[in-house]
C-alpha cells in the first residue's frame, strides 16, 4: 500500500518573471518529494496581471476558493508597467491584497540571511553585514493599507492609519514565539513621538511582553530603524512592525543581502498560509531566463518548515542554495568578480544535482 503523505498546493505564478522562478522552485519541490516520500498536488490559478487579462480582475472568487481548499499557497510576483494606468483599485497589487485579506494573512516573516559567499554584494562593507540573521514581522493586513476612510478627488487624497488590540497582540505573539528559538531579542518599531496609532502598537506591544519575561524586548523609531539596519544591522534579531514601516524596513533589509533576488517570505494566517519571494515582477528580463529563482526556491524551503513541520527538507534547500553559491554560481542580479554567471535553469539545475547528491534522509513512515 503506498503510504505516501500528500499536500494539496495552489500555484499562483503571477506575471513577469513569476512564471519562470515558481516552475524553477517546483521542479526543486519534487526533489524534495521524492526524497521525502511525499505526493505534492497542485493546482494552478491566476492573480495580478494575468488575471486581469484573462477575467477583468486581479483575483476572482474562484480562485480565492482553490486557495482556501489548499494546505498551502506558492505566489510568484504580480504587476508590471503594463498595467500601471489602471485605476487604484484594478491594479494588479489589489489581488494580492485581496488575497491577503481573504485568508487572514495577517502576519508576514521575512528573513535577511547573510551567505557568506554573497557578503561582497551587499552595498555595504563585507565586515558590516557578516552574520547578520534578521526576521522582519510586518502585520499584513490592517493599517494603512486597510484603513477606512480612503479616497481622493481633484483637490486632496487621504488614508487612514488604524489598528485594534487584537490585530497588534497578534502580531506581537508571532514576533516573542519566534524569538525564542532564535536569539531571544525583539525590536518593536515604530513611530510613537508623533502617531497615536504608534503609541498603541507600543504599548499593546509592551502588555504582550509581560507574557515572555525570557525575550529581551526594546523599542525604536522607524526613521532611526532603517539607519540602523544600514549601520549595524547584526545588532537585530526579530523586528516587528506595522504594514507600511515593515514594507519599506524588509526591503532596506533585503539590500543588506544583496539582492531582493535571494529573500523569500511567507505570510500566516489561522489557517491559511502564502509563500512568495520579496522581489518583483522584473518585466525587463522576463522571458528571458534571467531571473534568480532562489528567493522563490527559499519561500519553498519556508513552507516546508512552517505548513508541513518538515525542518529538515528545508533545511536540505538551504544547504544546497549555500553549497551553489560557494562554487561561485550567480544570477546576473548577484554576481561578482570571479563568479559563473549562469541563468534560471542552470540555476535551478544546480540547486537540483547538489540536492540529488545529499545523503538521502529517511522517508517519512
Amino acid at each position: 500500500m503506498d503510504n505516501k503523505k500528500s499536500y494539496k498546493l495552489t500555484v499562483l505564478p503571477g506575471d513577469g518573471i513569476g512564471p519562470e522562478v515558481m516552475n524553477a522552485s517546483l521542479e526543486v519541490l519534487n526533489v524534495i518529494g521524492n526524497s521525502y516520500n511525499i505526493n505534492f498536488e497542485l493546482s494552478t490559478g491566476l492573480v495580478g496581471g494575468c488575471s486581469i487579462d484573462e477575467s477583468g480582475t486581479p483575483v476572482t472568487d474562484e480562485v480565492l476558493d482553490l486557495c482556501r481548499q489548499a494546505d498551502a499557497v506558492l505566489l510568484g510576483a504580480v504587476g508590471g508597467p503594463k498595467w500601471d494606468t489602471l485605476p487604484q483599485d484594478q491594479k494588479p497589487e489589489k489581488g494580492l491584497l485581496k488575497l491577503r485579506e481573504s485568508l487572514g494573512l495577517y502576519s508576514n516573516l521575512r528573513p535577511a540571511i547573510i551567505y557568506p559567499a554573497l557578503a561582497d554584494a551587499s552595498a555595504l562593507k563585507r565586515d558590516v553585514v557578516l552574520g547578520s540573521d534578521i526576521m522582519v514581522v510586518r502585520e499584513l493586513t490592517g493599517g494603512i493599507y486597510f484603513g477606512e476612510p480612503r479616497g481622493q478627488n481633484v483637490n486632496e487624497a487621504w488614508n487612514t492609519l488604524r489598528y485594534t488590540r487584537n490585530e497588534v497582540e497578534r502580531i506581537a505573539i508571532t514576533a516573542f514565539e519566534l524569538a525564542k528559538n532564535r536569539k531571544g531579542h525583539v525590536t518593536s518599531v515604530h513611530k510613537a513621538n508623533v502617531l497615536e496609532s504608534s503609541q498603541f502598537w507600543r504599548e499593546v506591544v509592551e502588555n504582550v511582553h509581560d507574557q515572555y519575561p525570557d525575550i529581551t524586548l526594546d523599542e525604536m523609531y522607524v526613521d532611526n530603524a532603517a539607519m540602523q539596519l544600514v549601520r549595524d544591522p547584526k545588532q537585530f534579531d526579530v523586528i516587528v512592525t506595522q504594514n507600511l514601516f515593515g514594507d519599506i524596513l524588509s526591503d532596506i533589509a533585503a539590500m543588506i543581502t544583496g539582492s531582493l533576488g535571494m529573500l523569500p517570505s511567507a505570510s500566516i494566517g489561522e489557517k491559511y498560509a502564502l509563500y512568495e519571494p520579496v522581489h518583483g515582477t522584473a518585466p525587463e528580463i522576463a522571458g528571458q531566463d534571467k531571473a534568480n529563482p532562489l528567493a522563490m526556491i527559499g519561500s519553498v524551503a519556508m513552507m516546508l518548515d512552517i505548513s508541513f513541520g518538515l525542518p529538515n527538507a528545508a533545511e536540505d534547500i538551504k544547504n544546497a542554495i549555500e553549497y551553489v553559491l560557494n562554487e561561485g554560481y550567480r544570477t546576473e542580479d548577484i554576481t561578482s568578480d570571479g563568479c559563473t554567471i549562469v541563468t534560471t535553469c542552470e540555476m535551478r539545475d544546480n540547486v537540483i544535482k547538489t540536492l540529488e547528491t545529499l545523503k538521502k534522509p529517511n522517508p517519512l513512515k
